[in-house]
């Protein structure tokens, strides 16, 4: 059981942190690059789209992750799932405190219209969510790892 739990806490991680790191590399460099008033559309889109699926996503991972760990307690792999959990924690953690509160802003640019301080905004949340990417590709590594 232990061992199909881990594919799958890996496979549900592997995806959210492709698809982060996607919106961080390409997604969001492209819509900030969009002629006139589309850059700021497409993050408002994106941002309603994501904050509403990414919740879901980051919480089941860890939850995944912790019923692994404790599943597999005393097992070699063991500290690698504790590890990750831990860096999982964190990157909920700064969701919540950090670019939530950014994102929510974004999303409602479609109804409040786009501030003229935009770019320093997003560029905020960008900087942070560069970080969260780090901290959830070494939390997928250290998963990838403990399931080897």
């Amino acid at each position: 059981m232990p061992v199909i739990l881990g594919v799958l806490t890996v496979v549900v991680v592997g995806l959210m942190v492709g698809v982060e790191l996607a919106v961080a590399v390409f997604v969001n460099p492209i819509f900030d690059r969009l002629p006139a008033d589309g850059g700021p559309a497409a993050r408002s889109d994106g941002a309603r789209v994501l904050g509403r699926a990414m919740p879901f996503w980051y919480i089941g991972g860890l939850a995944l992750a912790v019923v692994w760990a404790v599943l597999a307690w005393g097992a070699p792999a063991t500290p690698l799932v504790l590890v990750a959990v831990g860096l999982l924690v964190l990157s909920v953690v700064m969701s919540v405190t950090l670019l939530v509160p950014i994102n929510d802003r974004v999303a409602a640019w479609a109804a409040d219209g786009t501030p003229s301080d935009w770019r320093a905004q997003v560029h905020r949340w960008d900087r942070w969510h560069h970080l969260r990417v780090a901290i959830i590709v070494a939390a997928f590594v250290l998963l990838v790892v403990a399931v080897a």
